[in-house]
């Protein structure tokens, strides 16, 4: 058995807009030749060159959160096209990622739409939160492969979206998930892809997840992580601009960079037993997070090797020290 998304669609390099730079990015149709178009109401928003994508500087607008655009692809054997929410580009950029969303001095559970919003509400660069399926492939948000004593794999959905969380809240899809974090723009939604049973199932897993981002048109909020090497690969050949992180933490900068992967999110303890997988990384142009980091000692001096990202359970401590 296959599952594949449709290469026919037009994809793009970047999915956000700021006023500092107006070009979008790249446009282009996986293994093809095509011509482009840009269709619909604001279509008169943007312009082509060639394939790269710009917007007008008059439609950058502190109010406006974003737009959506249609791009068509012109072919010799027919036309596609494909429609992408272009988001105007304030996310934070101050390295906090709120390990499974804010919750240990929130009172919110982990991996909840409640410490979702608190991350979000604090100031957070990103939340993190891990996905399963279950067993009539439905994408839910939990961290273990277990929840109050049901296997996620083997139980549906309509079953496992009736729990109740400790904080009362129910336990969320990735569908309602995702849709809370896109009613902002400052915060990113670092979604871990679980490693799961079978690879075939593993497979399966990444292109329901990529299959539901695109239908959402969720691209610029979205950054994908997993410990399975196999799923951040396939992700990568589904979306070759998707940015994909790897956690597993015995692969080398310069085999993640040879694979084009976009960053590499290791233990804390990876980097201290390899202390020049930092320098290797930010030569190779990968971007680097460490997890899960709480002590002070250690946040200080993630934050002094200048790591791009550091992921904690104490956003809040974090925070304060990035601002002295």
């Amino acid at each position: 058995m296959s599952f594949s998304i449709s290469s026919a669609q037009p994809i793009l390099s970047n999915h956000s807009f700021s006023k500092d730079n107006n070009l979008i990015g790249i446009v282009s149709l996986p293994g093809k030749m095509a011509k482009f178009k840009l269709i619909g109401q604001n279509a008169h928003l943007f312009k082509l060159n060639g394939n790269k994508l710009y917007i007008e500087d008059e439609a950058i607008k502190p109010n406006i959160q974003y737009y959506d655009l249609t791009i068509r692809a012109l072919t010799s054997s027919g036309q596609q096209e494909q429609t992408f929410r272009l988001v105007h580009d304030e996310f934070i950029k101050n390295r906090v990622i709120a390990h499974r969303g804010s919750w240990k001095n929130t009172g919110a559970s982990e991996n909840s739409i409640a410490a979702l919003e608190f991350a979000i509400a604090m100031g957070c660069q990103g939340s993190e939160f891990d996905v399963h399926m279950s067993a009539d492939s439905v994408l839910v948000v939990n961290h273990d492969p277990t929840i109050q004593g049901k296997t996620i794999h083997d139980t549906n959905a309509s079953e496992l979206l009736s729990l109740k969380l400790a904080s009362g809240e129910n336990m969320p899809s990735l569908e309602s998930y995702i849709k809370a974090g896109m009613t902002q723009n400052k915060t990113k939604l670092i979604l871990e892809i679980k490693p799961t049973v079978k690879r075939e199932r593993a497979i399966k897993l990444s292109h329901k997840v990529m299959e539901l981002v695109q239908r959402l048109k969720a691209q610029a909020w979205i950054d994908y992580i997993s410990f399975d090497y196999d799923i951040c690969l396939e992700l990568l050949r589904m979306d070759p601009n998707a940015r994909v992180a790897y956690l597993n933490g015995d692969k080398s900068p310069e085999i993640l960079a040879k694979d084009k992967l976009w960053g590499l999110d290791y233990n804390q303890s990876v980097f201290q037993k390899n202390p020049d997988w930092i320098a290797q990384a930010k030569e190779k142009g990968l971007t680097i997070n460490a997890w899960t980091v709480n002590d002070p000692k250690l946040l200080q001096f993630f934050l002094d090797q200048k790591i791009d990202f550091i992921t904690t359970n104490e956003p809040e401590l974090l925070l304060k020290m990035t601002v002295k």
